[in-house]
């Protein structure tokens, strides 16, 4: 799918501040592509459908967790999670999008995980540091993202965990487990 096709089926779905922000998304997703060896159409691609699903009515949202089994967990957690992996199942039935390292990268986007595939990391990073985001911690990270991907990724999923704590909010265990992954097989240089 090409570029302008993708972001005129997802500005339909979005406020226009949220099309903003997934133009910044896909424009860092594909600097970062390029910068650590991703795969740049992949990353552009999932980068403009990451979104998809945000304005979906939160009674659809859980509908679909419930009927595609998808883990049950998600619903005991904050909303703003469940639109990460209804999005993937929304852009793969509406859209047509198939290839299963864009889902993932759009599935993953909001939580992380273990294991996570370059794609995923730049996709979780893009959105995180895009231009238009403005934050405490948000320069740091950008700055970080220019030196190395997992340091960058290591500390906005610690600042998003931070935040959540300091907001008296549940973590998602997905969110604990990819900061214990990332700091445990960090590599030693």
């Amino acid at each position: 799918m090409e570029r302008k096709e993708g972001l005129e089926i997802v500005k339909a779905q979005l406020t226009e501040h949220r099309y903003v922000h997934t133009v910044g998304v896909m424009e860092t997703a594909i600097q970062l592509a390029k910068q650590y060896g991703a795969d740049e159409k992949k990353a552009e691609l999932a980068a403009i459908f990451h979104d998809y699903a945000k304005f979906r009515p939160k009674e659809e949202m859980k509908q679909i967790i419930v009927e595609e089994k998808m883990p049950p967990e998600l619903l005991e957690y904050n909303s703003e999670l469940w639109h990460a992996p209804v999005g993937a199942f929304l852009v793969e039935k509406e859209v047509g999008i198939t290839d299963a390292e864009v889902l993932d990268a759009i599935k993953y986007h909001t939580s992380g995980r273990p294991g996570m595939t370059l794609l995923e990391k730049v996709i979780y990073l893009a959105d995180y540091i895009e231009p238009g985001r403005h934050f405490p911690g948000v320069e740091e990270v950008r700055e970080l993202a220019k030196e190395d991907l997992d340091t960058a990724l290591i500390k906005s999923v610690q600042n998003t965990i931070l935040f959540l704590m300091k907001k008296n909010q549940a973590v998602f265990p997905d969110t604990f487990h990819t900061y214990n992954d990332l700091i445990t097989n960090r590599r030693i240089d």
